[in-house]
């Protein structure tokens, strides 16, 4: 694994790092294998851990009246964490599990805090990647409440093409606020007489 070519690509993504700020961050992180299945946040936990994902995808999700709703899904140059336990110091509301096998830079709260103090490009990255995970699930709110469950599908696989070999249909179908069967109704439309 090429750590430097990891961060430059995150720097050209979100917002560049110095050689400094990258070789502190190298030295405060771990580089992690997660299996696929792995569930590495719970409801009711702490957490002050997030997650770069190198390879692979995650997922969070909430469980409702026995029910699995997935609520965010992040993939290559992403990052993954449970936000409120994260930044608020509360227990997770949902769970994070990684959907394949994957290989992930782990960085603790703690480092993150120090580097964007001690850096002003490393707290830039953090605001970028705060703005736009922000900005992801606003989109996600604002399309479930205004947009026909069609449409909903579309836009996710105008951004992410290659969703449903990654991620299974009930994954997505939850995350779209839809049932397994819509879902299944929206990808093969017979076709009418």
């Amino acid at each position: 694994m090429n750590i430097e070519k990891i961060l430059n690509e995150i720097g050209e993504i979100y917002s560049p790092l110095s050689s400094e700020c990258q070789q502190e961050l190298i030295a405060n992180f771990n580089a992690l294998t997660i299996r696929k299945g792995e569930v590495v946040v719970r409801e009711g936990q702490f957490s002050d851990k997030a997650y770069l994902i190198v390879q692979g995808c995650a997922r969070a999700y909430y469980l409702k009246d026995g029910k699995d709703i997935s609520d965010w899904f992040a993939f290559e140059n992403e990052f993954m964490a449970s936000i409120v336990s994260f930044f608020s110091e509360k227990p997770s509301p949902h769970y994070i599990e990684f959907v394949e096998d994957s290989v992930v830079l782990e960085f603790s709260k703690d480092t993150i805090d120090h580097l964007s103090n001690k850096y002003h490009d490393f707290e830039r990255l953090i605001s970028k990647v705060v703005t736009v995970t922000m900005l992801g699930l606003r989109e996600r709110l604002s399309s479930i409440l205004f947009n026909k469950a069609e449409d909903r599908y579309k836009q996710l696989i105008g951004i992410r093409p290659d969703i449903t070999n990654r991620m299974p249909l009930t994954h997505i179908a939850s995350y779209l606020g839809i049932t397994l069967e819509t879902l299944s109704r929206i990808r093969s439309p017979k076709k009418r007489i």
